[in-house]
């Protein structure tokens, strides 16, 4: 299971924020019956409010596989237990599943979409976003660093089929029965500060090798990335870094 640190993690959290707002701007509204919102893989809990707000008659729930997201979240006020993806059905009341940035841990999560769909009453919705930035920079430094002799016996790392893109989700709904919206969009963030590209990467790409890795080794690994990192995204004029981010979304409604 990988670690998080979700101080890290919320670091950049108008960032990360943004696409969840996206994505459940897409969302209608349920079917009659369907009374049961979930958050799921709700990480610090800081946007399932945003849920609750939305359908404030619903019941919401929430959970995370990772024990420090799950306690950072009931810290916060949020109810959220410690479940992983892959062991959860929805409950046949529910009417909105919200994933936000959580399938790309989870190879076989083409799978879990499916069971998830066939498990919702018509007219409940699934929403799904991921990152789409495999290929970008930011993760081929990373692979090509973590591809080392020093570091490769140590770390594994996905590659770019780690996630769908619109076409594969789209199909993947579509034909689990659902009516589907899919798309993406690539998102220009400004990070400020120094080696800001990689204090993003270590709130999310990196946590893998951080858990692989001593402190003396990690520190190793990081000292060799980010000047690649640095290289790759250099700051503009003003000084600031532009960072290209793609993200992935689908929100389908089941037939």
């Amino acid at each position: 299971m990988t670690s998080w640190d979700p101080e890290l993690y919320r670091a950049f959290d108008d960032h990360r924020s943004r696409p969840f707002l996206d994505l459940v701007a897409r969302i209608g509204e349920p079917g009659p019956g369907l009374s049961r919102v979930v958050d799921a893989g709700c990480g610090p809990g800081h946007l399932t409010g945003l849920l609750a707000r939305r359908w404030p008659a619903a019941t919401v729930e929430a959970f995370d596989s990772s024990p420090d997201m799950v306690a950072a979240a009931r810290a916060a006020g949020v109810d959220a237990a410690q479940v992983d993806v892959r062991d959860w059905t929805p409950p046949r009341d529910t009417g909105v599943v919200v994933t936000n940035a959580v399938l790309q841990w989870v190879p076989e999560h083409p799978e879990v979409l499916r069971r998830w769909t066939a498990s919702l009453a018509p007219g409940a919705w699934l929403a799904v976003q991921v990152p789409g930035n495999f290929d970008a920079p930011s993760h081929v430094l990373t692979r090509e660093v973590a591809a080392q002799p020093r570091w490769r016996e140590r770390i594994l790392l996905r590659g770019t089929e780690t996630v769908l893109d619109p076409l594969g989700y789209a199909d993947l709904l579509a034909t689990a029965g659902a009516d589907v919206d899919a798309w993406e969009t690539t998102y220009l963030q400004r990070l400020d500060g120094d080696d800001p590209v990689l204090r993003w990467v270590s709130g999310t790409a990196l946590r893998p090798v951080r858990d692989a890795l001593d402190d003396d080794a990690y520190a190793e690994f990081v000292a060799e990335l980010a000047p690649r990192l640095r290289a790759a995204y250099p700051p503009s004029a003003d000084g600031g870094t532009w960072f290209p981010f793609r993200r992935v979304f689908a929100v389908a409604r089941t037939r």
